[in-house]
């Protein structure tokens, strides 16, 4: 009976899993300039939402400390994935604008797309994180 267990327990750790690949995404965040606040990195994975305030996919406050941040968010699904940041020097949980809705905050977003005169679409930031990616993004100021 016993050797009848280790079979079938064996069995069962050859299989292969069947269920969906998780991935991780690691973001590297560069040129942070002082160590004020907060850093708020979200992640977005629904183009519709992207970059509503409220609506990320996942969503972190992280104290800086130093001019580099790295964060991991792990258990991904495979997809395409998006992530805007910006550093809440603050700490009032908003991304500054001044008087013409330019942030006075640093902030950038994944594939370092930089704006012009509105927010990106989810197309010009968007990455496919279908195994384990690490991403560089640097802040602007």
């Amino acid at each position: 009976m016993k050797t009848l267990f280790i079979a079938i327990s064996s069995f069962f750790l050859l299989v292969p899993s069947n269920g969906p690949k998780k991935c991780c995404l690691t973001v590297k965040l560069t040129n942070i300039q002082n160590q004020k606040g907060v850093i708020e990195l979200s992640l977005y994975k629904d183009p519709i939402r992207f970059p509503k305030v409220g609506q990320t996919y996942r969503m972190v406050r992280i104290k800086p400390d130093g001019n580099e941040l790295i964060y991991h968010f792990v258990n991904l699904d495979a997809a395409p994935y998006a992530v805007c940041t910006y550093h809440d020097e603050n700490n009032n949980k908003v991304c500054d604008k001044n008087m013409i809705g330019i942030p006075t905050e640093a902030y950038a977003f994944s594939n370092n797309f930089r704006p012009k005169w509105s927010a990106p679409d989810f197309e010009d930031c968007s990455l496919m994180v279908d195994k384990d990616k690490t991403v560089s993004i640097k802040m602007v100021y």
